[in-house]
């Protein structure tokens, strides 16, 4: 089984993803990553020279070509805007959306012109926050609240919360 970790940027994806693959002893695979492996550029890079179309057209893809066995999988924050690929992730494993409050979100995120965040540039986060919301809490099979805590504490309770729905 995988676990899935969608949710906004900053929200912690990748760190608890991390800890969470150490805990659970899996593998760890970070979308944003093998959008660079892919490209040879930044997240920024792609958005600014190649424009926001064609980031969606390889993240779609990158999306699209996960395959793996025992990994936690940290998609980037838009991935919950192509169904297809969402479709195949629910079909890899369990999605958990690492729910955050806006204002924490914000905290966390800084400078969005320079972070990467797709459609960031036009929006400001309190916008990309409630755009993408929905989408999270419809694609998540669990919701966990991670304002408060550590990182291993929430990668605890994402595993405790996968554990007990298993049971």
């Amino acid at each position: 089984m995988n676990v899935i970790l969608i949710g906004m940027p900053g929200c912690g994806k990748s760190t608890i993803g991390v800890v969470l693959a150490k805990t659970l002893r899996y593998g760890f695979v970070d979308g944003d990553l093998l959008i660079q492996q892919k490209t040879g550029k930044r997240l920024q890079e792609i958005i600014d020279f190649e424009g926001l179309q064609r980031f969606y057209e390889i993240e779609d893809e990158v999306l699209m070509g996960i395959d793996c066995r025992d990994s936690v999988v940290a998609p980037g924050g838009s991935a919950v805007y192509y169904p297809d690929g969402m479709a195949h992730l629910k079909e890899l494993g369990v999605v958990v959306y690492i729910q955050l409050s806006c204002q924490h979100v914000k905290e966390r995120l800084g400078d969005l012109a320079t972070r990467g965040v797709a459609g960031a540039k036009d929006k400001s986060v309190e916008a990309l926050y409630a755009e993408r919301t929905p989408l999270y809490e419809k694609y998540a099979d669990f919701i966990v609240n991670c304002d408060e805590g550590t990182l291993a504490e929430n990668a605890e309770k994402i595993a405790r919360t996968i554990a007990l729905a298993l049971i």
